[in-house]
């Protein structure tokens, strides 16, 4: 790494824009790009710990996604426990579970890295009432007053679970974290395939919403498994990109982020060892699809990383096979910068979602052309290389220059120049590296600016 940079909140707190869309440090934009970390206190040393959170630094990321407890007996790689006897009302303070918890937090805010941390896992932790209406507030005043003054914390309630599960456990848990710091972000971590907004929309202490699109394919509605969810809540098979659609049509306007979409060598499906793995193709597509939707950012997450899968001779959840050590490596999650950097690059803040200027081309599934576009520019994103006609209504007089982007390598070249107005074919160049591709259209420049 270079010299020791200036972190987010430096330049201010992490706070909604004005028009509830966005997210900015003071008065600079933030494109949230998240990692899931879910067992980083309890798997990993302090060196392992600096091992994974320097890498994901230097790969982008800005906020890294951990829960505090995970079960009930939760203890850590030393065999520190986090309770007295199970229970959430006597954290154990005389063992070292929360002295290496405090110091991975510190780690972290010296890498300049939020954390988006949820006090428990709510689908083991309160679905099971095991943390409840009688000692929740005991609880949280530890883990409150612990981490007041950490600058870098956002907090997450839930935790793969559906928000009518302990609907009042959770409002007391955003509530008392909003009073302890009103100034600090909230959301909430649902269940697969619904998103916080379908229970807390409209409460004051959510900041933001997160959805799960979670890790099934489109034919996979039903699996008579544990991760069923009922259809009242609408099924969009992978189309991430619906989610943020409803979301933002909501009142008032809140930012959304795909909290939860495949992970990268994850089963699809996750449990038969049978089906095949979601790879870096599939979470570039989840990605881009969700932020040209208008998402504020994009968790990305891996299956061996998220569990911290450390010994290849014991079964991993979910089909992991590969080390976490190795899956820091893979391409998908390297490939996530590319589109934080192509965001920040045209002022993404500034832009909306644009798919109505698909004039012919458009599709459903894998043929879908998601469109996002600002008064400057234009971003066109095909998952299998179709081609499409756009309507340029919109640049009416003004010089474009094309590139196209490669998401593999976040390489731009240049396609040439195009005036605005009327329509225009799009035809993506075939590559050796993969099908999707990105159209840059860029208003009134000589070359792609570079803000990073």
């Amino acid at each position: 790494m270079k010299g020791k940079e200036k972190a987010p909140w430096e330049k201010g707190p992490l706070k909604v824009t004005e028009d509830g869309r966005y997210f900015r440090c003071g008065e600079e934009p933030f494109f949230f790009l998240g990692d899931t970390a879910w067992l980083l206190f309890h798997q990993l040393t302090l060196e392992e710990s600096f091992l994974y959170l320097r890498n994901r630094k230097e790969l982008g990321y800005n906020v890294i996604l951990a829960d505090f407890v995970h079960t009930a007996d939760q203890k850590n790689r030393a065999g520190d426990s986090a309770l007295t006897d199970g229970d959430p009302a006597r954290p154990d303070t005389e063992g070292g579970f929360w002295k290496h918890v405090d110091a991975v937090v510190e780690m972290a805010g010296e890498l300049g890295l939020f954390l988006g941390l949820l006090p428990v896992w709510g689908s083991s932790m309160v679905k099971s009432g095991c943390l409840n209406s009688g000692n929740v507030d005991a609880y949280m005043k530890f883990v409150l007053e612990r981490y007041h003054d950490c600058p870098h914390i956002i907090w997450i309630v839930g935790g793969d679970v559906r928000g009518d599960a302990a609907a009042d456990v959770f409002r007391r848990m955003g509530r008392l974290m909003k009073a302890d710091r009103p100034d600090r972000l909230v959301t909430y971590h649902p269940f697969g395939r619904t998103s916080s907004s379908l229970w807390f929309h409209e409460e004051d202490w959510l900041d933001f919403n997160l959805f799960q699109s979670g890790h099934r394919r489109y034919d996979q509605v039903s699996m008579q498994e544990w991760d069923d969810n009922t259809a009242r809540e609408g099924w969009f098979g992978e189309d991430s990109w619906k989610y943020v659609e409803r979301d933002r049509g909501r009142t008032p306007a809140k930012p959304v982020l795909d909290g939860e979409p495949s992970y990268e060598w994850i089963l699809q499906g996750l449990h038969d060892n049978t089906q095949p793995y979601w790879k870096a193709a599939d979470v570039r597509r989840y990605a881009y699809w969700s932020v040209f939707a208008g998402a504020a950012g994009h968790v990305y997450g891996h299956n061996s990383i998220m569990q911290f899968y450390r010994d290849t001779s014991r079964e991993g959840a979910f089909g992991a096979k590969y080390l976490w050590t190795d899956a820091i490596h893979h391409p998908g999650g390297a490939q996530m910068v590319h589109l934080k950097k192509l965001c920040e690059r045209v002022g993404f803040e500034k832009g909306h979602p644009a798919g109505e200027w698909v004039l012919r081309g458009q599709g459903e599934k894998y043929d879908y052309i998601s469109v996002f576009a600002g008064e400057d520019f234009l971003l066109a994103y095909t998952v299998n290389g179709r081609q499409f006609v756009l309507s340029l209504e919109a640049f009416e007089g003004r010089e474009l220059e094309a590139y196209w982007m490669d998401p593999v390598t976040g390489l731009c070249t240049y396609a040439g120049g195009i005036t605005g107005g009327g329509e225009a074919l799009f035809a993506p160049p075939e590559r050796e590296d993969g099908t999707d591709c990105v159209l840059v259209l860029l208003a009134d420049t000589e070359s792609l600016p570079d803000r990073s």
